[in-house]
């Protein structure tokens, strides 16, 4: 049984210094492959290093929406080098934020078309972050047809989830699943098709219980994957083979047959 988280940060600096023992608790707790997510230029460069050093790494780069109007021409052509690195299979996060608007509305549109116009140039899935935006994102990615991606710590209604789905794209569910007040997501989760659910922990963040407020590690993953098993009526071991599946299906690059020959 494996597992696979698809969206950390190890590239954060709560876990950079540590990252190698990270790792080794994610192995020995069966996460054999973590996705790092950029969120920044400087991130998503670090991603990229870090994915250079392990087979069980791989990167996204992007910029977050907290730090649109960094998102110049020249960053722009940065990414685009970046994401021609054999180590790198998707961009991300990118997506809107109106919950916190640490940038003016207007750029996170510019950032968020700018970035999903290079994942379609590209043939890159995304991976999108979005709080307080649903309606207004998922009008934006219906503007990219040929793009998909996954709809990173989903926390939207079922309408928002049937909208994503019909589109193509996948519910990153992280450790909020476990939260006491989460029931609405929990409702959603029960209604998602089975081929069309990602895993992840978004660490150093949102660590599941028993660990809420607590730095999060990938190693906890498990603990998502079991509230997930329930909601299902699942044995984790069917629950891995579908999500493994699923990722392997949005990702391919990162299959175990193709890491020797994506490897740097």
């Amino acid at each position: 049984m494996r597992w696979t988280d698809t969206h950390c940060h190890l590239n954060h600096e709560q876990l950079l210094p540590d990252w190698e023992t990270v790792l080794f608790r994610a192995h020995q707790a069966g996460v054999e492959r973590l996705i790092l997510i950029g969120y920044d230029l400087p991130s998503s460069e670090r991603a990229v290093r870090l994915a250079e050093q392990s087979s069980a790494l791989w990167a996204a780069v992007g910029i977050h929406p907290h730090d649109a109007t960094r998102c110049t021409p020249e960053a722009l052509t940065r990414l685009r080098e970046l994401s021609q690195h054999p180590r790198v299979v998707a961009i991300g996060e990118i997506g809107l934020d109106f919950y916190h608007d640490l940038s003016p509305r207007e750029a996170q549109y510019d950032a968020l078309h700018a970035q999903l116009t290079l994942a379609q140039e590209q043939g890159l899935p995304v991976v999108i972050h979005c709080r307080e935006a649903y309606d207004p994102l998922l009008d934006v990615l219906k503007q990219y047809p040929r793009v998909r991606g996954v709809l990173h710590c989903f926390s939207g209604t079922k309408a928002h989830a049937e909208r994503g789905l019909a589109m193509g794209y996948y519910l990153g569910i992280g450790g909020i699943i476990t939260f006491k007040n989460a029931e609405a997501l929990r409702a959603v989760v029960q209604t998602v098709p089975r081929d069309r659910l990602l895993l992840e922990t978004d660490a150093p963040y949102l660590a599941p219980h028993p660990y809420r407020g607590e730095r999060n590690e990938p190693a906890y993953l498990p603990l998502i994957a079991q509230t997930v098993a329930n909601l299902w009526n699942l044995a984790l071991e069917e629950l891995s083979a579908l999500t493994e599946t699923s990722v392997n299906t949005l990702l391919p690059q990162t299959m175990p047959s193709k890491r020797s020959a994506n490897r740097s």
